[in-house]
């Protein structure tokens, strides 16, 4: 007697179906809010267990498990309640007892967790928000023994989004959905669908929605477009890029820029130094470091980290704006300090964030009229602070990073040959 079973799967839109039957043994799929992505992905891990694969789909945090998971067992649930495939709720795991054929959803907000594994197929969703090393050191080899395949899955993290980040670099999804664009060998794949994509959403329910966003979120979250520089920012990655140095020269005074948090956030800690190049009479400026603390640190723990800075590089001064708690950050030095000597100076802003941020991302521009080089430099890469160099525009909160490197900057007078202050 044969059994007869029936999976039933959602219909697939045609941007989902593009990625479920693409060949791609690397898939990066980069897809608007609501786009589909998780369900079609769903789609994805039961037509390749039911190949007999061994299907690990990982995810930051356990409710972004639930939706996939809900699709899943809706799936393979006559077949579960046939026993033909066992369920385990805990586990968020189906298998076919006997056998390596298994589907299994894992959270993997820290990268280790996915360990002591292995897969025929994993697949990485919300994969912004998730440490590269989940793939790098942890993913990649899971695949090992079978030569398997991996999917990548993101929404452009808006830059006023308040998701909490794994990630070291924030742009290292859309980096691997640019490799993945770029492949000529069929290796790779990129896969690119907006919200409206969707015909099971309501376009009226999306239309209001966006109406309530910022035309950037709109672009990020909605239309899935990666943005890497903000119209009207001061700063551009292209121009980072291109003052970008591995070496600076003898650094004459090196001074650690702060930013303290106010009751949440982050306190800015960014170093930076000045010293002279051969042929140009002028100083340039070189960010060292960035040590900026992360959200909702303790105030010993962000002031450990400013005296950390300090006695690193062996810095002249630690300077902290008196408007943002000036008095306070000298406190807090001088008692995590342990009576050591910490030379601080506190300064006032008496001019706009605009107005002081300006001339600091001057410097990093050339002037081929007056024959003027760019004397702003960052010593390698510091993707947080750029990243927010890039997105910030006059009228928004400005960030701890691009404040603090604001202050050292200015106390370096490094400003005063170019722009008016």
């Amino acid at each position: 007697m044969t059994l007869e079973l029936t999976v039933t799967t959602r219909d697939p839109h045609p941007k989902q179906e593009a990625f479920v039957n693409s060949p791609a043994k690397r898939k990066v799929i980069r897809a608007g809010r609501r786009g589909g992505k998780t369900t079609g992905i769903a789609i994805y891990a039961v037509e390749r267990f039911l190949l007999g694969r061994r299907v690990l789909y990982a995810t930051p945090t356990n409710e972004q498990i639930e939706r996939f998971w809900y699709e899943i067992k809706l799936a393979l649930d006559e077949a579960i309640e046939a026993g033909v495939f066992v369920k385990n709720e805990t586990k968020h795991s189906i298998e076919l007892p006997g056998t390596e054929q298994r589907i299994r959803a894992k959270t993997a907000w820290n990268a280790d967790t996915l360990r002591g594994d292995y897969a025929d197929d994993i697949i990485f969703d919300e994969w912004q928000l998730m440490s590269e090393d989940a793939w790098d050191s942890v993913g990649a080899p899971m695949l090992l023994d079978n030569d398997g395949d991996a999917v990548f899955i993101y929404t452009p993290r808006s830059f006023g989004s308040k998701s909490v980040t794994k990630a070291k670099d924030p742009q290292h999804a859309a980096k691997l959905y640019k490799k993945a664009a770029a492949d000529e060998t069929g290796r790779w794949e990129a896969f690119h669908f907006t919200s409206y994509d969707n015909p099971h959403i309501s376009k009226t329910a999306l239309a209001e929605i966006s109406r309530d966003m910022s035309r950037l979120a709109y672009k990020m979250e909605i239309l899935a477009e990666d943005v890497e520089d903000v119209p009207g920012a001061l700063w551009t990655r292209a121009r980072l890029d291109e003052t970008r140095v591995t070496s600076h020269p003898d650094l004459y005074r090196i001074v650690v820029g702060v930013d303290p948090q106010a009751s949440s956030g982050q306190t800015g800690i960014v170093v930076v130094g000045a010293g002279y190049v051969e042929g140009d009479p002028e100083p340039h400026g070189y960010v060292l470091d960035d040590m900026t603390t992360p959200e909702g640190a303790s105030t010993n723990t962000w002031g450990s980290a400013v005296v950390t800075a300090y006695n690193k590089w062996n810095a002249d001064i630690i300077v902290g704006e008196v408007n943002n708690g000036g008095d306070m950050i000298e406190h807090v030095i001088r008692t995590v300090s342990g009576g050591k000597t910490v030379n601080y100076s506190t300064v006032r802003a008496t001019r706009g964030k605009y107005t002081r941020a300006e001339p600091v991302a001057a410097i990093f521009e050339k002037d081929d009229k007056r024959e003027k080089v760019a004397r702003g430099h960052h010593v390698g890469y510091f993707p947080y602070l750029e990243d927010e160099l890039c997105s910030w525009v006059p009228g928004d909160d400005s960030p701890n990073r691009l404040d603090a490197d604001v202050w050292a900057f200015t106390e370096l007078g490094l400003i005063n040959s170019w722009s008016i202050w």
